[in-house]
């Protein structure tokens, strides 16, 4: 089964490989997507985010999850010394981290449904579930950032996170915290792991360091990293799992 849905300010896809159960699954985590939406969405000023961002109300007055968000952001900051940051020029905006902790929320929603073997795609930000088919992994195209239609890598892998964060849709959107100006050593770096609440985390602040990023995901547990950068060179650590 698969199923397209519009919600966030970009496209989530559902490729889901098992039969049973898989329409009940897939409404379940799509109406989950749209909560979130309604939760942190940053465009809608009546969202509890907007609201807490302004001073409206306290965290206390806010869903669960965005203190949960929050922390988590909290963590990713600490983790990398500041370059990630939850108040992108000074305004509260968790939205680095909310798109692939909501992809992981509605995946495990499809496992506990019955389907533990599916692919879903948060606008670039993947969780592969369990495998494609019997004995065979997923299997996940890179675009390349500066040649339109071209790949610069592909990526094989069960039960793995894959995060890109660039400038191909967006130009340079991801600022430096430290200087406040837009990031632009890379033009794009693409995190694996084993969470793609981390994983998608993880790739702002790499690409948000430029040159820096490659000893710093190689000092993290689990997480490889293939990075194109703004000259169209390329660069990987070790475990990044590489197709040829």
């Amino acid at each position: 089964m698969r199923h397209v849905e519009h919600v966030m300010g970009t496209v989530f896809s559902f490729d889901v490989r098992d039969p049973v159960n898989a329409c009940e699954g897939v409404a379940e985590a799509v109406a989950w997507l749209h909560r979130v939406d309604a939760t942190f969405s940053t465009y809608r000023p009546d969202s509890p985010v907007s609201r807490l961002g302004r001073g409206e109300i306290g965290l206390a007055d806010c869903p669960a999850e965005v203190a949960e968000v929050l922390g988590l952001c909290e963590a990713v900051a600490r983790t990398s010394e500041g370059y990630f940051t939850a108040r992108p020029g000074g305004r509260l905006d968790p939205s680095a981290i909310v798109k692939g902790w909501a992809v992981e929320r509605a995946s495990r929603i499809l496992t506990r449904a019955g389907a533990p073997n599916h692919c879903v795609n948060g606008g670039g930000d993947m969780w592969l579930a369990g495998s494609a088919a019997p004995g065979r992994p997923w299997r996940v195209g890179v675009a390349h950032p500066l040649r339109a239609g071209e790949l610069a890598a592909v990526v094989a892998g069960t039960d793995l996170a894959v995060a890109t964060s660039g400038t191909a849709e967006r130009g340079p959107h991801i600022l430096d915290p430290h200087t406040g100006r837009p990031a632009t050593a890379l033009a794009s770096v693409t995190l694996v792991g084993a969470s793609l609440t981390m994983a998608d985390a993880y790739a702002t602040a790499a690409f948000a360091m430029g040159g820096a990023a490659r000893e710093w995901v190689a000092r993290l547990d689990g997480v490889e990293a293939f990075a194109v950068t703004a000259d169209g060179g390329t660069w990987r650590t070790p475990g990044f799992p590489l197709c040829p």
